[in-house]
């Protein structure tokens, strides 16, 4: 390890930046970030390096570097573009044993500065010691979207709260315990999004009863399909469950994603076969909830349309079951997008109307005079079965038979697939193409655009 890793306090430090330029910004912006004094000494600075002298943030000196400026200084950052008088400033402060930062001259520098996720003040520094950039990027991005954007504010309530668990626990591993289940419960997503005095009532109850622990269930939102559409949020909660009760329409893509020991139940559905009945599923999510288990019930799609999420939370409310909805993109919008059909446009529809096209006794029980209207789209979920209905009751009621029409299968997947037609010829083209379920009708002129636009997509280019 070449480069050894350390936090400074940078209260009472006073930074040297010579240089000017972007790139000397970029480190000013950083020092600027703590309560560090930071001088600048440059012979022209960028527009950014002077609105922060204007800001009274720095003191700038427009004039060349002299071997004084780096009395009574703790730290220096060197961006010039004049090597040599890099190399001689850097050579200085290490003779008076000043810590120096040479940008893009590893060899010269006596500390490197890391890439920083801040979460101030909980802060990741991550360093290749210079020797790969392109792959520390990349590592960033990823832990990026692994921590969540407000973890400040949990780092800020944990803090307020540590003496009071350490006198309540006596055993460094009771404590980790503790703050496990605050972080990766309820009580660490009340405080993610900005539900502090909720957080600090469970906080205290959980002190007062740490045995007691009820768990939580989180429904959801899977998405369509394509495991890159995932919400952060269901990343991490996906990462975070102990028991996952999943539905036929989530992909294995998706699952493979879950915390690997984490217990995984099957309920899903399919037409006319009913693999665990909703009453049932409801009881599980109280159940394992009861036990302390955080529950995840994924869902494909949104679990708010057409996914019965309204049922299994007005369970949970009537059990006392802490829970939350986290919402997924439903299938219509990803349909729409990887199938190049806008469901609104100007010249189209100003509205679009989420339907049910699920056949119950060979009929669906819809109002089908206000579903047909100018400027509007129409979706059907779970309509492949009553397409030829959908299709023949649009027209008794005035649609146009010559109505474009789409059938989306397994949108947003390697499997997708996507049949166009009239309100008069879908069935028939369907019926050629082999379409299985999932898949999703959209019913409006925008249909026509799909000839245009999905040649352009990146997935068939």
């Amino acid at each position: 390890m070449r480069f050894f890793p350390i936090f400074l306090n940078a209260d009472h430090l006073h930074c040297l930046v010579v240089g000017g330029g972007e790139v000397a910004a970029r480190k000013i912006e950083l020092l600027l970030k703590t309560n560090a004094k930071v001088t600048v000494v440059t012979k022209q600075a960028c527009d950014t390096v002077s609105g922060f002298a204007e800001q009274g943030k720095i003191s700038l000196d427009l004039r060349a570097f002299s071997d004084s400026d780096i009395q009574q200084k703790q730290l220096i950052f060197v961006a010039t573009d004049d090597h040599q008088l890099n190399r001689d400033i850097a050579t200085l402060a290490k003779h008076h044993n000043i810590p120096v930062n040479v940008v893009d001259s590893t060899e010269l520098c006596g500390f490197i500065t890391p890439s920083i996720i801040d979460r101030d003040p909980l802060l990741v520094a991550l360093s290749s010691s210079g020797t790969a950039p392109v792959l520390l990027r990349y590592l960033r991005q990823k832990l990026e979207s692994w921590i969540p954007t407000h973890f400040s504010r949990l780092a800020r309530f944990s803090d307020r709260f540590r003496d009071k668990v350490k006198t309540r626990f006596e055993s460094v591993n009771q404590r980790r315990a503790f703050w496990e289940q605050v972080i990766e419960g309820p009580i660490g997503e009340n405080v993610l999004a900005g539900r502090e005095q909720q957080a600090e009532v469970l906080l205290n109850k959980l002190l007062q009863a740490p045995n007691d622990n009820q768990g939580c269930v989180y429904l959801v939102g899977a998405g369509p399909g394509d495991a890159d559409l995932l919400t952060f949020k269901a990343l991490r909660l996906m990462q975070q469950a102990d028991l996952v009760v999943y539905d036929r329409l989530v992909s294995q893509e998706i699952l493979e994603l879950v915390r690997r020991d984490a217990e995984k139940i099957y309920v899903g559905k399919k037409a006319s076969l009913h693999s665990v009945p909703q009453d049932e599923i409801n009881q599980l999510l109280v159940d394992a909830a009861k036990q302390g288990k955080r529950v995840v019930r994924l869902k494909g799609g949104d679990p708010y349309i057409f996914g019965r999420g309204g049922e299994e939370v007005q369970t949970l409310v009537e059990q006392s079951i802490a829970f939350e909805v986290v919402p997924g993109i439903t299938a219509a919008t990803g349909a729409s997008c990887y199938a190049g059909i806008p469901l609104t446009h100007r010249d189209h529809a100003q509205s679009v109307v989420f339907a049910t096209g699920h056949l119950k006794d060979n009929t669906i029980d819809l109002d089908w005079q206000a579903l047909v209207q100018n400027q509007q789209t129409l979706v059907f979920y779970m309509g492949l079965t009553g397409l030829n209905v959908i299709s023949q009751k649009l027209i008794e009621h005035g649609m146009p038979a010559s109505m474009p029409i789409a059938l989306v299968q397994s949108a947003t997947t390697a499997q997708q697939k996507v049949v166009t037609g009239t309100l008069e010829t879908i069935v028939q083209r369907v019926e050629e193409a082999g379409i299985t379920p999932p898949a999703l009708i959209i019913v409006g002129t925008v249909v026509s655009l799909h000839d245009t636009l999905a040649p352009a997509l990146p997935s068939n280019n």
